[in-house]
């Protein structure tokens, strides 16, 4: 996931005085604006195209969006990349035309670059806030405390089964050290809720038992994977577990996740009687997304994720009487944003690492099968743990447990920069990933079955996209 953190991090290095779309140049902000919109034109056109073309075929629409990400990213047109791959403002077709245009330095084009795709990311990461805060509206919120034992074991399965296969595994079969081997098994823990709930809503299975003991399975396993994170990151760096720093982590989220939901009911009468005294346009949508964008604050600030936040917020104001008004109000907005999100996870994945003329590919690509092989039958078999439900779509719930996503990036990109892991393994996680993150939609929709029924009114029926 894109961390909001680490952005404003990397911004506030470049002691920029002025806004975001200001440099020390003020005269390139202009440029700069016209970089962003620019990209935008083609990441709104590549999901339009995209999304239309996989609905025509059958298949779900964000499979098309995240296809479409791939040919206008690093790996085809390179019309939207970033700079965090090694990349430079001469890779980058949109920053060339517009070095031409104004007549540019190269300094100069390379800062517009890393500005104009900080903007891109962040606008990725808010779209991917207001996908969760949508998720946790239509999550009815006495199912998901029905199927809590279950989505808290496929959670708990889906993390520690792969970690232990893909470690030991990596030890065993590759002779991997102990350390870059955790790193790996620690990325296939990872499930990619943003993915996973899209599809469900465009399949009208959100709803369902199945949808929402994966939904619910995916946020705690969110939450498992951070922890797992965390103790990996410190074993890298001093080589022992900080079991303090996880004890905090855990204790936060747990009280985070619960005590939003406990105090939900109080809340609930509060943003009632607040839009119920607000006359001016926005009375409802605004009050709603300043509580979803300060709950994605807070859990942000205690090293959760921001959409874990969002998503509580949603299941808290998914009780209230507003509801059905808030959910119409928000599809156009996430209709807007939540785009980039998908087109941008495709542009980033660089499927040179699947080319076995590059030498050093070619250890990696081995190590990817078993990988591969590794994180599908890990989140799979969490369909079989599900107990107490008879006639549950056990295959369905296993396969929505299946993609990596953006999440499976970040893994790597931590393990690489604190040289935990070497090139060959890197390559290989990074397969991982983006083989995960595109069979997974395709054969969700499949273990689901057909399905010709709309989804219900409400349920993020985003289906025209």
């Amino acid at each position: 996931m894109f961390s909001i953190t680490a952005i404003a991090h990397h911004l506030s290095g470049l002691n920029i005085p002025q806004p975001l779309l200001a440099t020390a140049e003020s005269e390139n902000a202009p440029i700069i604006l016209s970089g962003v919109l620019l990209t935008l034109v083609i990441i709104y056109l590549a999901s339009k195209v995209g999304s239309e073309i996989a609905k025509r075929l059958d298949l779900p629409p964000v499979l098309g969006e995240l296809v479409a990400g791939v040919l206008v990213g690093v790996s085809a047109l390179r019309l939207v990349i970033f700079p965090e791959g090694g990349f430079t403002a001469s890779d980058s077709l949109i920053m060339s035309g517009l070095q031409l245009l104004n007549n540019l330095s190269p300094e100069s084009v390379n800062s517009i670059f890393a500005q104009q795709s900080e903007v891109i990311s962040v606008l990725a990461e808010i779209g991917v806030i207001i996908l969760l805060f949508e998720i946790g509206l239509e999550s009815d919120i006495r199912q998901l405390k029905e199927v809590g034992i279950q989505a808290f074991v496929v959670a708990f399965i889906g993390v520690t089964a792969p970690f232990a296969a893909g470690t030991i595994g990596l030890m065993y079969f590759f002779h991997v050290a102990a350390i870059p081997a955790i790193f790996a098994g620690a990325a296939l823990t990872a499930t990619s809720i943003g993915i996973t709930s899209k599809v469900l809503a465009e399949i009208g299975q959100l709803k369902s038992k199945e949808g929402q003991i994966i939904v619910g399975a995916a946020v705690i396993d969110d939450v498992l994977g951070i922890i797992v994170l965390a103790v990996v990151a410190s074993l890298a760096k001093t080589g022992e577990v900080d079991i303090t720093n996880v004890a905090i982590l855990l204790v936060s989220a747990i009280a985070f996740l619960f005590g939003s939901i406990l105090l939900g009911g109080i809340f609930n009468k509060t943003f009632v009687a607040i839009v119920s005294k607000l006359k001016t346009r926005g009375n409802i949508v605004i009050p709603a997304f300043i509580f979803a964008f300060a709950m994605a604050f807070i859990g942000n600030a205690i090293h959760l994720e921001a959409i874990l936040g969002a998503f509580a917020a949603g299941l808290v104001l998914d009780e209230t009487d507003a509801r059905n008004e808030l959910d119409e109000l928000i599809k156009p907005i996430a209709d807007l944003l939540v785009p980039i999100f998908f087109v941008t996870v495709g542009a980033r994945a660089d499927l040179s690492v699947l080319n076995p003329m590059i030498p050093e590919n070619r250890s990696g690509l081995l190590i990817a099968v078993f990988l591969l092989v590794v994180a599908i039958l890990g989140k799979v078999i969490t369909g079989w743990v599900v107990f107490g439900i008879p006639n549950i779509n056990r295959l369905a719930i296993g396969v929505g447990m299946v993609p990596r996503g953006e999440v499976g990036l970040v893994f790597a990109g931590i393990g690489t920069a604190s040289g935990a892991i070497d090139k060959p393994l890197e390559v290989a996680i990074i397969i991982m990933v983006i083989m995960t993150t595109f069979l997974a939609p395709p054969f969700l929709r499949i273990a689901f079955g057909k399905t010709d029924e709309p989804p219900a009114s409400g349920e993020l029926a985003n289906t025209q996209a």
